[in-house]
């Protein structure tokens, strides 16, 4: 049999006395690779230095100014603007969400492994390009492969979370909020990874930046392996010993005035996405990301040019009045809030979806969007009285809600649409995020520079956009209002329904009589505590390093 007919869906169907709990670890051995793509940024300072540095001059050689655009893509006599380099998020994320929606039918049908596999390659073989556009001092390659290394953030992101949420159909919200809790947690992981990496291996002539990139490859390659081949999926029509379905304010409406269970019906993907509440969840996403990109990208200066010399025992001082070892004292407080905002979307996504799980999930958005409109339009009135610890409250409440509604949307999805096709939609679905990530920081950076050329001070110069973010919210509320069960009439029939189970179980019972599939064992404790150890260790490490950050802010 060859390699890639072993790696289909039928193939990795889990048999008796297989420990569910053991699906999260390989999720997380996914999410906590990919979800380094949050964290890149702290590779554009020296990526901009790669020349300078070389030259023995410490510092970046700057481009002549008659040096076109495109000539600086191939230089290797002058270094890169750090806005040049930023480009690579950009694709990186606008991939992710063309990804998802393009592949995410593929995934349902390809299994995890398939799926985990495929963003492997593409994850990894983008940073191993990285090391040689690096090394090389080639721009146009670290653009090209960011491209790759998007679809393979796509893969690797909805992977897991369909899987999930088939495996904890009693735990929908916990489930999602673990896989994409993990998401959260690559770059709390990765970020203080490569910035130890790239100090030992910097020398007098060289940022150590490819020998960065060519060691987290190599992790990264086995992580995320090791997590595609350990992914096992459910039996078709798979639910938990004693799971009893309850009512649990997830219920939806069968058409004919009863109840019923989310999982009782599916929704195929092509007409999901033409229903009213698709688009009402596309909208909610994609305001609660754009009122939360918007508090992330703006909390660094925000923090330092606001509280300037009240964060060093000076109080009163501005922003431009420090002195530049001054600022950089603030810069380091502020790169140490940066970590706390880490820590509170990281377990916003945890906490906020588990609770969904409970309260419902229309519940958890009416609290995103009112408390968080609520706490938007408070911090600049915080800002201005330089309340500290208020303020820090604020902007990490508002953070968790971000990392909640992402965790939160894959459960609604499946509570709305069924399980069966729920990848798919929720792919579709993240072309929401994209956007967000695209407009969002464009329209903060506008209303700034248009405040300051009107001559507001930098410290007010951030409360129009966070009132703007605060209305972003009150209209959240409405579209989360707007939602209803989905009408009968877009459910698959009960044929359809029977043939898309039929299709994997024959699929399944072949596998078996080839005498390819091993035969099914009881997960051993051992396995389960190595599994867990594997993403424990880098999660708690990543927890202290940002404490350590953290702990700077407050001393």
């Amino acid at each position: 049999m060859s390699l890639l007919k072993s790696l289909g869906k039928e193939y990795t169907v889990a048999g008796e006395g297989f420990n569910r709990w053991l699906v999260p670890t390989s999720a997380l051995m996914i999410h906590l690779c990919v979800g380094m793509g949050y964290g890149m940024s702290v590779f554009w300072l020296p990526m901009s230095k790669l020349v300078g540095v070389s030259q023995g001059l410490g510092k970046s050689l700057a481009c002549p100014a008659d040096m076109s655009f495109f000539a600086q893509l191939f230089t290797t006599e002058c270094d890169w603007k750090v806005v040049m380099c930023s480009v690579v998020f950009g694709i990186l994320f606008f991939m992710l969400g063309t990804t998802t929606a393009i592949l995410g039918n593929w995934l349902e049908h390809a299994g995890p492994r398939k799926c985990g596999l495929a963003s492997c390659c593409c994850f990894c073989f983008f940073f191993f390009m990285m090391a040689v556009a690096t090394f090389t001092h080639q721009l146009w390659i670290a653009w090209l492969s960011a491209v790759v290394g998007g679809i393979g953030l796509g893969l690797g992101y909805i992977t897991p979370v369909s899987t999930l949420i088939k495996w904890f159909p009693d735990r929908v919200g916990m489930a999602t909020g673990m896989a994409v809790g993990g998401f959260g947690g690559g770059a709390m992981v990765g970020a203080p990874l490569a910035q130890k990496l790239i100090g030992f291996f910097q020398t007098p002539t060289s940022v150590g930046l490819w020998q960065a990139f060519a060691v987290m490859a190599c992790c990264y390659t086995v992580m995320m392996l090791l997590g595609s081949f350990t992914m096992r999926v459910s039996a078709p029509g798979y639910k938990p010993a004693g799971y009893v379905p309850v009512n649990k304010g997830n219920m939806v409406d069968d058409g004919h005035g009863g109840l019923i269970e989310a999982s009782a019906f599916n929704v195929n993907t092509s007409k999901a996405v033409r229903t009213p509440q698709f688009w009402c969840c596309w909208f909610m996403l994609f305001l609660n990301v754009a009122a939360g990109i918007g508090v992330l990208s703006m909390a660094f200066p925000l923090l330092q040019e606001v509280f300037a010399g009240n964060l060093i025992h000076m109080p009163g001082v501005p922003f431009d009045q420090l002195t530049d070892a001054q600022k950089g004292q603030v810069a380091m407080i502020a790169a140490g809030f940066t970590g706390l905002l880490s820590l509170f979307n990281i377990g916003g996504r945890v906490v906020w979806a588990a609770l969904s799980d409970k309260l419902g999930r229309k519940t958890v958005y009416f609290i995103y969007s009112i408390v968080g409109a609520i706490l938007y339009a408070s911090i600049p009135t915080l800002a201005s009285s330089l309340n500290l610890l208020m303020f820090l409250c604020a902007v990490c409440i508002c953070i968790s809600f971000y990392g909640g509604g992402f965790s939160t949307i894959p459960a609604y999805l499946a509570d709305l649409f069924g399980t069966q096709f729920v990848g798919a939609i929720h792919g579709r679905l993240l072309t929401a995020w994209s956007a967000a990530g695209l407009l969002s920081p464009l329209l903060i950076n506008i209303i700034r520079d248009v405040q300051l050329n009107a001559g507001v001070a930098k410290a007010q110069a951030y409360s129009v956009t966070l009132y703007i973010m605060a209305c972003f919210l009150i209209v959240e509320f409405f579209f989360a209002l707007a939602i209803r069960p989905v009408n009968s009439k877009y459910y698959m029939t009960e044929q359809e329904v029977k043939e898309a189970k039929a299709e994997l179980e024959d699929k399944v019972l072949a596998a078996q009589a080839s005498g390819v599939v091993p035969k099914a064992t009881p997960t051993s404790a051992g396995t389960m505590i190595i599994c867990w150890l594997i993403v424990g260790i880098p999660l708690l490490w990543g927890v202290y390093q940002t404490a350590l950050q953290t702990i700077k802010m407050f001393s």
